[in-house]
Parts: C-alpha cells; structure tokens; sequence
C-alpha cells in the first residue's frame, strides 16, 4: 500500500480521543509479519508492532492515531479526506495520521529490503501507537513504555512523527521540549467598603507592589535551544463585580514553559521571596518536564542528514512548541526527536497536509533507516 493510500485509510477512522474507531487493527493488518501487542487500559487502546532482525540498536517510531474532535465549519466531511490543488482535506491529516502512514510505509519497505538482502539492518524496530496523546495521555504511550521497560525491550533511539515543520517541509526538527509548570496565587486581604480604605485590607493593592516582579519575569537567560523560562499570567480575579466593595482575596493564575535551566523548585523559591510578608497560597504543578536530546548525539545527526538529503536544506534544530509523548520516550532515558509535516493547520477548521510532503517524510525516514 502506497503512502498516500494508507494516510487516506487511516483518515476515514472517526478516531476522536481515546477512541481509535478500530483504526488499530487496521494497521496490525497490513503490517503482515510483526509482532502485534495490543494493550488497552481505562478505555485508550495502544499497540506495539516489533520486528527483531538481530540484537543491535532498538530504534522506534511513535505516534498517535486519535484526533481532537472537527468542530464546525468545515468545507467537506471531516472524516472523509478530500483531493484538492495538491492537499488532503480531513481531521488529523497533519496531527498526525501523515505521520503515522509514512512511518508504516517506510519501516514495511525497509523490512522488505532487509529481508531480501538489498538493505542491512541488526536490529530492532518497533512501531509505538495510542489512541489518547490529544486526551489526558495517563494510560497511552507511558504504558507501552511500562511494558517495554519491564522487559528490557525500551528502544535506545526514538522518532514522533508530529507535525514540526513551519515555513517549508524540511526546516525542523525538534530534539526537545519545554516543560509546562501550572501555578495559583492566592492573596489574602479584609473585605470592606470602598469609602473607607482604613479600615479594608486590599489584596488588589498589596499585589500591586509585587505585580511588577511577577509579570512577565524571566526565570532564566535561555540557551542555544530554550527561550528563556518566562511567568505568564493567564488570569485575574477578586471581588464581587461592584464598585463599593473591597476584595477579600485576589486570584492569580499562571503558567511557566520552563527549560532545563529552571525548576518548578527554581519558581517556588523566587515566588515566596518575593511574596515575603503577605498573607497567601502558593500552589504549583508540574505537568510535563523539560528535556533536551544532544544536537551531536547519533539520532539527531542521522536524522537531520536524511532530512537534508531528502530537502536539499540543514534543517533547524529546536524546542519550540507545547508538549508530545517525546517527553515520555526521555523520561526512561530513549535518545528521542521529532520531525513531520508542517503544522500550519493542526486541529483547525479544514485541516489539510500535502501529498508531496506526506511522500517526502516517507522518504526521510527510508533514508534514515537506511543510513542508520
């Protein structure tokens, strides 16, 4: 089955988190002599495909088959791809069917190389697939790695195939992420009239002699790789919505992306300085952790060599962007990067990639495999 084929197959599923709409067991079925493991937990289904030519490196690829729902407006069936002017219309068509389509087609083809002596390859390959990365991502990829990691079977090197090109197929590719740190101010003061400021102790004034400090306040310098680890506010609130009344607290919320340079520790610590000598709650979480792969390391240089061979341009080398399952492959230690189609239409109205990027990232991680 050509690429473009498949990505059309795997587009009519109605794979809206967690459910993969038997989209799974589709591609189970067309990759004829790998090991198919299917795991579902709480509802997510996954599945691991493995094929073993010898006992050198573990390399893998993973990705996500679920989609964000398609929402209104949309100028066809979103679940129904559609041909036009050199794209394909339909829900996950660039996050991130077109990634799983050219991983399956590329890792097939090689197989069939290697088993026909036309390409040499000692060792593992192994194909990672969930049905909840857009959902609350507890019971996908990190039980795959549970498993994997319980039996000695975790891949040393690793490939998402998000969506992560900007301006052209080719320019980028990502070998880290920021983390994401959540946080709750909660400043306490004495509810009164407005008349008489006296006898009111007003939150909203005491965080004005701190606003400044917190506002906007970079954490660190940044590196080569991460912007600087920022606090931005994302919401306000106090008071009951009149004019006459003090409020009695004033709510903060924020959000940090932090990099490798900044802890949530790092935040805690430069908030409750700063907070000194006024009533308040300070909570903060931590959703997902930063991390980096090397820039020298053998996955990045292999890849971003088949990149450019494949484009006729070096791509980028970044950290931009929210979160993907990455994060988890870095956690047990896998030399992790992503690298996909471009991202300009991801989870918007008429989603759409073009079929002359879809070939070209088949033909990147061909090449890859290849070379590796």
């Amino acid at each position: 089955m050509q690429v473009i084929e498949l990505l059309c197959e795997l587009l009519k599923f109605r794979s809206v988190t967690p459910k993969d709409d038997g989209c799974l067991e589709f591609i189970a079925k067309i990759c004829e002599g790998w090991r198919a493991e299917f795991l579902e937990r709480e509802g997510v289904k996954n599945l691991i495909l493995t094929r073993k030519f010898g006992d050198g490196a573990r390399v893998a690829f993973a990705g996500h088959v679920d989609v964000v729902p398609a929402g209104e407006g949309w100028d066809s069936d979103a679940f129904k791809p559609e041909f036009r002017d050199g794209y394909i219309y339909a829900r996950g068509a660039q996050d991130m069917k077109s990634g799983v389509a050219a991983f399956i087609c590329a890792c097939l083809e090689f197989a069939r190389e290697v088993e026909t002596g036309g390409a040499k390859f000692n060792g593992t390959i192994s194909l990672l697939l969930t049905s909840d990365e857009e959902g609350d991502a507890i019971y996908g990829t990190q039980e795959m790695l549970k498993i994997l990691a319980a039996r000695g079977e975790l891949p040393q090197f690793a490939i998402v195939a998000e969506p992560t090109c900007e301006e052209r197929f080719g320019d980028t590719i990502k070998i880290g992420r920021r983390g994401s740190i959540n946080g709750k101010i909660l400043i306490k003061g004495k509810q009164g009239h407005a008349a008489y400021p006296e006898k009111c102790v007003n939150p909203a004034h005491l965080l004005a002699g701190v606003f400044s400090k917190i506002a906007g306040r970079d954490m660190d310098g940044g590196s080569e790789f991460f912007a600087p680890s920022k606090i931005v506010i994302t919401d306000i609130r106090g008071g009951m919505e009149v004019c006459n009344v003090t409020p009695a607290d004033v709510k903060i919320m924020f959000n940090v992306r932090n990099s490798n340079l900044t802890s949530a520790a790092n935040v805690e610590d430069y908030l409750r300085e700063t907070l000194s000598g006024l009533d308040y709650d300070l909570t903060l979480k931590q959703s997902s952790k930063p991390f980096l792969t090397s820039a020298d390391g053998v996955l990045a240089h292999k890849l971003a060599a088949a990149v450019t061979s494949v484009c006729g341009a070096r791509p980028r080398l970044n950290t931009k962007g929210g979160t993907s399952d990455a994060r988890y492959l870095a956690a047990y230690g896998v030399e992790v990067a992503e690298f996909g189609v471009r991202n300009d239409t991801i989870h918007a109205v008429n989603e759409r990639v073009s079929a002359d990027e879809v070939e070209k990232l088949r033909d990147v991680f061909l090449k890859f495999l290849r070379e590796f």
